[in-house]
């Protein structure tokens, strides 16, 4: 987040930033912030689980929002930004993205003014390049989540850090602005303690280390206003002591540290497509020359243990956000999501920036620029055209057969958000196992709730509200954890009073949110 020795920006030849050699980076970048623009509003897919369990709370009266939070397991900046968005704008799909894509867009010149003072104005444009079509940051742009306000949080929150300690403008107003960020950050996603507190420490270790008053008191500076961030998040400590003892992550098992960071590379390089690993292994080498790379000559780069000094900053607090947010989340055996680490992104994406740009010769840069962002604009588009639920195919054929007054069901009770929003109206919508409509998923004691129900008492009860005249669609998906074997039970039960016909099939491979659906017709 600063540099840990403070330093100007690379003198090095691959840190160059005469103006002979912005023409076609420039140009690039351009290319680059159209592509990035248009992946940010557009995209194929409906909402899935994740963003229409966001529109669902944040379309709750703000009243309501805190206890809807408690049994979700977020805090509440971002529901309550969305809440006005769609007071404006509407809860269509392309309004309520469209908060994210302007969080996305916004970050874009901070990136600048951050690898302006990095490393020059040709590390400053091929930041943004990088940034504009990250298929990270473009995923985060169009999902109806709180991922690009994380990220531009981060940049901003840098940014004073950087104007407080190597700019020497140690301001009471950038003191104040840190903590408002800091608490922001809390109040947006709780990986962002993780952040808060590497911050923390190295500005512990710094004023330990200072040599005097004058050296300490910017970090003294920070240190404070971590402090003044923290006591801010208060009021909502108690209600995220009761979801981290309540909710935690059900859906998934603990990764280990290593296996978390695999997650962030292979996410990083767009999504399941054929490239997905050559780019994660693109972003990953990127990282590491802009740590270590040095230009020798212009036929050399070498690597430099001591790390280059201007990014040294970026990759430590990067670091050891990312270890301990990892081992907290190992050791309490919660799962991590790549998308956690939006809290980190700004930092690898500059350091992946500086790799690019870490070479002597104007060509060469170019060309790696090049190569690097056009495999990054592949996992951009795949965003674009992807398809993250297979629910809006699965209403569609619904509505093809069905009567007014049929029941649709959920199985299990997490395709129900998704799934409630584009089923045709006039129908009766059921969740599993909880028999209520689906917009919504309770995730406190979520694995005792679902052990404990019974398929075949569910089954009894849809039929006898069926009755003779109202057909069932069942909507089910039997491999989410926690539910292992119980929809293929509610299958079981509803196949043995009625005859089933399987509509669509469960497309895993195409599809990131995928289910079947079998319907039980009326008897004739």
């Amino acid at each position: 987040m600063h540099d840990i020795e403070p330093g100007q920006p690379d003198t090095q030849p691959g840190a160059e930033t005469d103006r002979n050699a912005l023409p076609e980076i420039v140009a690039l970048a351009v290319v680059a912030l159209a592509i990035g623009l248009f992946t940010r509003f557009v995209t194929r897919s409906s909402l899935w689980l994740d963003e229409a369990l966001s529109v669902n709370i944040a379309q709750l009266p703000l009243g309501e929002m805190t206890e809807a939070l408690k049994h979700d397991g977020h805090p509440p900046l971002y529901y309550a930004l969305l809440h006005g968005w769609m007071d404006v704008f509407g809860s269509g799909d392309v309004a309520v993205r469209g908060l994210s894509g302007l969080l996305g867009i916004a970050t874009l010149p901070l990136v600048w003014i951050l690898g302006r003072r990095k490393g020059g104005t040709v590390l400053a444009w091929v930041a943004v390049a990088v940034v504009a079509v990250s298929p990270f940051a473009v995923r985060y742009s169009n999902e109806t989540r709180m991922y690009s306000l994380v990220i531009l949080l981060v940049v901003i929150g840098w940014l004073l850090i950087d104007d407080i300690v190597d700019r020497k403008k140690a301001t009471i107003v950038r003191f104040v602005g840190l903590a408002f960020v800091g608490a922001a950050l809390l109040y947006s996603h709780y990986w962002s303690i993780w952040l808060l507190g590497a911050v923390g420490i190295t500005s512990l270790w710094k004023i330990w280390r200072s040599p005097d008053r004058s050296a300490r008191r910017p970090w003294t500076g920070i240190a404070i206003a971590t402090v003044v961030a923290g006591v801010a998040f208060l009021p909502w400590l108690p209600t995220m002591l009761y979801q981290s003892a309540n909710t935690g992550t059900p859906w998934a098992k603990a990764s280990r540290p290593t296996s978390a960071f695999s997650v962030v590379l292979a996410d990083n390089g767009g999504g399941a497509y054929g490239e997905q690993t050559l780019v994660a292994a693109m972003f990953a080498m990127a990282m590491v020359l802009g740590l270590l790379g040095v230009a020798i000559d212009r036929r050399t780069t070498a690597l430099d243990l001591r790390t280059r000094t201007p990014f040294r900053g970026a990759a430590w607090i990067a670091s050891l956000t990312f270890a301990i947010g990892c081992v907290v989340s190992y050791v309490s055996s919660s799962a991590f999501a790549s998308r956690y680490s939006a809290v980190i992104f700004p930092f690898i994406a500059l350091l992946a920036a500086a790799g690019c740009v870490c070479f002597t010769s104007r060509w060469v840069r170019f060309g790696v620029v090049a190569v690097f962002c056009s495999f990054l604009a592949i996992g951009a588009f795949w965003n674009v055209i992807s398809q993250r639920t297979e629910l809006k195919v699965i209403a569609d054929a619904v509505q093809a057969s069905s009567q007014e007054g049929d029941i649709v069901v959920f199985c299990p009770d997490q395709l129900g958000p998704a799934g409630s929003r584009v089923m045709p109206s006039g129908l009766t919508l059921v969740s599993y196992p909880t028999y209520d409509e689906g917009k919504f998923v309770d995730w406190v004691d979520y694995a005792q709730r679902n052990a404990a129900s019974d398929p075949d008492a569910f089954a009894a009860r849809l039929l006898a509200d069926a009755g003779s005249t109202r057909s069932i669609y069942l909507v089910w998906n039997d491999s989410y954890k926690t539910f292992e074997g119980k929809c293929g039970g509610l299958l079981a039960a509803l196949a043995a009073a009625r005859l089933p016909e399987q509509l669509i099939g469960d497309d895993g491979e195409r599809y990131f949110e995928h289910a079947a659906l079998t319907r039980f017709a009326a008897p004739a």
